[in-house]
């Protein structure tokens, strides 16, 4: 005789409940159970779960105080990640301020026109353009330099017109630049390199003398024209025939061919332009009594003029300054006693 049905699903409850009660021992969750596998499926669904079960917490005291400890751990985990995550900027933010300058114009706001140079539209900077106060003047009205032509000088040399800070000193050549005093040095017409500001005692030392063409101060001799060259000639003339000196050097070709256009009516060629000693008929200065002072046309000192080199030059100026050594030395040895 087979037992009541009753009797078998209570053995099968007691079965259960005795897996439940298991304390050291973790309860297979793919343990096959009655109730025609019902309840097969809510062990499955177990699996998924991370944290303790509900038994464990009520049953393992150890568990219960070891969870708010694990709980306040976690807790302080989590606020200093968020600290951690204010207090570091985001990649966005990173690059935030690199994508505002690459697309920041020079023009966008009052600052930037003001510390950053202007651009042009291609986006090239442009150059800083110097400041009109500082610019040097084209020309000016003014000069402050003197004839320096005793009577009977050696040698009498003639420039073009003042350079503005000619013009502002006083003293012939007085910029840096140019090689008059140099090649007066080198070629032997004086013992040293003087400075500018010993223009006025050269008649004294050396026996000879400073004048121009033209008066106006200019930055350059380009800035000359034809006319007001042409016009200084007579007066040029003039000057030579008062004070008779014995020789007249040309610094530079330009004041050569201002003399010859106002003596032959028309521009020298190119064949007939040499430097150094010119014909006895080109004398300067002649008047009645007198033949005229000799005539060296002798290359520019202008630093500005790059058309000859250096050692041409000086080749030039050495031919002069042999002659002007020559005339001092004979001027020595017939002195009286």
């Amino acid at each position: 005789m087979s037992p009541p049905a009753s009797t078998s699903i209570v053995d099968e409850d007691l079965r259960v409940q005795a897996a439940f009660n298991v304390d050291d021992e973790d309860v297979p969750v793919n343990r096959k159970t009655s109730f025609h596998g019902r309840l097969n499926q809510y062990f499955h669904t177990s699996k998924k779960i991370t944290s303790p079960s509900v038994q464990d917490k009520f049953t393992d005291p150890a568990k219960r105080k070891s969870e708010p400890e694990s709980n306040h751990q976690s807790s302080n985990d989590d606020d200093t990640r968020s600290k951690r995550s204010k207090k570091a900027p985001s990649a966005a933010v990173l690059d935030l301020p690199q994508r505002i300058t690459r697309s920041r114009s020079a023009s966008s706001s009052p600052a930037s026109q003001a510390s950053s140079p202007q651009s042009t539209p291609g986006g090239s900077r442009s150059r800083r353009q110097p400041s009109s106060s500082r610019s040097t003047p084209s020309s000016s009205t003014v000069s402050l330099l003197r004839d320096t032509i005793p009577p009977n000088l050696t040698l009498l040399l003639v420039g073009v017109n003042p350079g503005i800070m000619t013009g502002a000193t006083g003293y012939v050549y007085a910029h840096p630049s140019n090689l008059y005093w140099k090649l007066l040095h080198s070629s032997g017409i004086t013992a040293i390199r003087h400075p500018p500001s010993d223009t006025y005692r050269l008649p004294e030392l050396y026996n000879i003398g400073n004048t121009n063409i033209v008066e106006r101060p200019t930055r350059d001799a380009s800035m000359l024209s034809k006319a007001e060259m042409d016009a200084g000639v007579p007066v040029l003339e003039g000057k030579v025939a008062a004070q008779r000196p014995e020789a007249v050097c040309i610094v530079g070709k330009s004041i050569w061919e201002a003399v010859w256009r106002v003596r032959k009516g028309r521009a020298i060629r190119k064949e007939e332009f040499r430097y150094g000693w010119q014909d006895e008929s080109e004398n300067m200065g002649r008047c009645e009594g007198w033949d005229g002072a000799l005539v060296f046309v002798a290359t520019t000192t202008s630093g500005l003029a790059a058309g000859m080199s250096m050692g041409e030059k000086q080749a030039i100026w050495n031919e002069l300054g042999k002659w002007v050594v020559g005339r001092r030395e004979a001027k020595t040895n017939t002195a009286p006693m």
